[in-house]
């Protein structure tokens, strides 16, 4: 909800980055961006971060 949100006041072809600690997340965003027209630009896991690149479709 909070990243939904966020999305939704940024201008297209802004980039939003996000750490999450939960592993449920990947999916989550991979869906979320499918979904709501966003593109998930890139996306890494370091030990037990997850960081997501999104930028707004």
């Amino acid at each position: 909800m909070l990243v939904r949100n966020r999305v939704r006041g940024m201008q297209q072809g802004e980039v939003l980055h996000i750490l999450a600690t939960d592993p449920s997340t990947e999916r989550d965003f991979s869906n979320f961006c499918r979904f709501m027209g966003h593109e998930l630009q890139r996306q890494e896991r370091n030990g037990a971060v997850f960081e997501f690149w999104i930028v707004k479709g």
